[in-house]
């Protein structure tokens, strides 16, 4: 199998943390430049039609994009050990805040970083300042939030470590490129993404 990722880009680096925390080595990295418009190249797109990255090409030829959907893949292929839920009510508990940090947290933030970073410009050929101001003050309030649930437990989405951590952590890396950095002010938030730095999943490359 071959995964198409690109450098800094927090979407392929959801299914890279993924990978390293299930200990998966045996998939290829592709790695496209998106600045010279390597995913949008008309054989790129006969894997990916929306030149979408992460793209996973599986040995047969047929391909899968979107990060969240590639990580289910693998979880259905090697269950262990588990990122997604076990039975029923896990699933869709982990589930559910995997889906607070992907729309409500790492969107917003990545948002923010994509119209308010200069460097992308040539990435993000439209980029809007109120686009970015908005997105910032949706991250910031969400962080605040997060910071206070972090207050009753050690993970996102209980207490063991779960995808939703690695997507919160992809678009809190994201913002680096902002400056932005969980601080005294968001204890228990900063308190979390220390921890992160034990793991597999925290020390594949932002």
């Amino acid at each position: 199998m071959k995964l198409y990722v690109a450098p800094y880009a927090p979407n392929p680096r959801r299914v890279m943390m993924f990978l390293a925390e299930k200990d998966i080595t045996d998939i290829e990295l592709v790695t496209l430049n998106l600045q010279e418009g390597e995913h949008r190249t008309d054989a790129f797109r006969a894997k990916s039609p929306l030149s979408q990255i992460p793209t996973l090409e599986l040995d047969d030829g047929r391909t899968l994009t979107e990060s969240r959907a590639i990580c289910g893949y693998i979880e259905a292929m090697q269950p262990e050990p588990n990122l997604m839920g076990r039975d029923a009510f896990e699933r869709a508990f982990i589930e559910m805040w995997d889906r607070r940090m992907e729309l409500l947290f790492s969107v917003p933030l990545m948002m923010w970083v994509r119209h308010g970073n200069p460097v992308l410009g040539a990435v993000e050929r439209d980029q809007n300042a109120e686009v970015a101001s908005y997105n910032q003050g949706q991250a910031m309030r969400m962080a605040k939030w997060l910071n206070s649930e972090l207050g009753a437990r050690q993970w996102i989405a209980g207490d063991r470590f779960t995808i939703a951590d690695i997507t919160a952590a992809c678009g809190m890396d994201f913002a680096k490129m902002m400056r932005w950095r969980p601080g005294d002010d968001l204890p228990h938030l900063k308190r979390w993404r220390g921890m992160l730095g034990n793991r597999a999943a925290g020390n594949v490359a932002a």
